[in-house]
């Protein structure tokens, strides 16, 4: 039952990444709570903090297909170097202009874009790394080993931000970022060089359309980036934890960083439990199944914020005045219904990584990893604008209850829809 440390034992370079990507991603966490945290703090608008979002998105886009093309033609030790320094550097001027004490938005929005497009690249190089370092039945495991990473990061990071910002404030939450990210140099410098095999890929710009051919004829590899835009877009109803936490479940700051550590949570167990996902054989399948129980547990989370809204005597009106108490059973059962989608959510990401690096070839691994970390990093974003302009239009208890609903309905439709995914074969993989 016990995640496979097989990875960890057979290749130290695989251990040195895992490790110095396990802290740094921590600091990662810490960094995006407290963005929101911040833009909140500056704006009081949930609809500004999902304008983070709006700026990154654009940049992770061309950073995916850009970051995936450069992966298949340079050495990818060298691009995950040179990416690490640019994020770690948009860590450090907005620690700087933090402690400056500006108040203008737009600064913040500007880096945490840059910081987005710079881990875009550095996460599809990383990806198109580890086949290379690994056996292919040890995928799984490498993937269960991640979701720890970032199961640890995501509980660790957001509870850690919600403490330093009620307590020390946002210019030193975002210093513990930089230094924490330092550990991510130790496992790129420690990787030998690796070259794509094969024949390199084409120049930049025909590069990214002969991936976007691949693409057209690999119907499971594009069901992996189909299925999970529907889990982020509709569910990930992130942007709302600081109104929720401010207005309706009390506890403010520390509350934001409970709700947020509580997705990880479950995913951090999961991933600890997953010694029997390895001999998962139809991932396809498993992956649907996945992602409509996240879809559940997103609904009730939704369902838990329109009681607690109810119950405060104001209908379905949110109060205009903050909560100095926090209200306990709320926000636990709010708790249990996230990390129910955390855990749910790591199957589904198990078995698509699974899918992707096994059913793709080398030559094109890198393209497919951009093209993969543009879905997850930017499908939330893409979430964080519906959930921000549905929760301003209706309520704050509208994004996930709803959008929770739509994703299983999704799941049952194209369960129907596209059976051949369904029938994905561990066995015999192919794109």
């Amino acid at each position: 039952m016990l995640v496979d440390l097989t990875p960890l034992r057979e290749s130290p370079a695989f251990a040195r990444l895992w490790i110095g990507s396990s802290v740094a991603n921590i600091g990662s966490q810490v960094t995006i709570v407290a963005v929101g945290l911040h833009i909140y703090q500056i704006t009081g608008s949930t609809f500004a903090v999902s304008l983070v979002a709006l700026w990154s998105l654009g940049p992770m886009i061309v950073a995916g297909l850009l970051g995936g093309a450069l992966a298949d033609r340079y050495d990818r030790r060298l691009v995950a170097l040179i990416t690490a320094l640019l994020a770690w550097a948009s860590i450090g001027t907005m620690t700087l202009i933090a402690f400056v004490g500006v108040e203008l938005t737009w600064p913040y929005y500007a880096l945490a874009a840059v910081n987005a497009a710079s881990a875009t690249i550095l996460g599809a190089t990383r990806g198109a790394i580890l086949p290379r370092l690994l056996l292919p039945q040890t995928l799984p495991a490498a993937a269960a080993l991640n979701g720890i990473t970032m199961g640890l990061s995501v509980t660790v990071g957001p509870a850690v931000a919600g403490v330093l910002v009620a307590t020390v404030g946002v210019p030193w939450t975002y210093l513990l970022d930089v230094v924490l990210f330092t550990a991510a140099f130790v496992g790129i410098v420690g990787l030998p060089s690796i070259t794509p095999e094969g024949s390199r890929a084409a120049p930049v710009l025909q590069s990214m359309r002969d991936s976007m051919r691949f693409l057209r004829q690999a119907p499971n590899v594009r069901s992996t980036f189909v299925y999970d835009i529907i889990a982020m877009t509709f569910g990930s109803p992130r942007v709302v934890f600081p109104a929720a936490g401010a207005l309706i479940l009390g506890g403010g700051p520390i509350t934001v960083g409970a709700l947020t550590a509580s997705f990880a949570i479950g995913a951090l167990v999961c991933s600890l439990l997953s010694g029997k996902l390895g001999n998962v054989r139809y991932q396809g399948r498993a992956v649907t199944i996945a992602i409509a129980v996240h879809g559940l547990c997103i609904a009730l989370f939704g369902l838990v914020l329109l009681v607690s809204t109810l119950t405060l005597g104001l209908g379905l009106t949110v109060p205009a005045t903050e909560l100095t108490e926090p209200r306990i059973v709320a926000i636990v059962l709010a708790g249990l219904a996230l990390a129910g989608s955390g855990a749910a959510d790591n199957v589904s990401s198990i078995f698509r990584t699974t899918i992707l690096q096994t059913a793709a070839p080398d030559e094109v691994r890198g393209r497919m990893q951009g093209i993969f970390f543009v879905v997850v990093a930017g499908g939330p974003r893409v979430g964080d604008l519906f959930a921000g302009a549905l929760a301003t239009a209706a309520a704050i208890w509208a994004p996930p209850l709803f959008g929770g609903l739509v994703v299983i309905a999704l799941m049952v439709f194209l369960a129907r829809l596209r059976p051949g995914f369904q029938r994905y074969d561990a066995h015999a993989p192919h794109p």
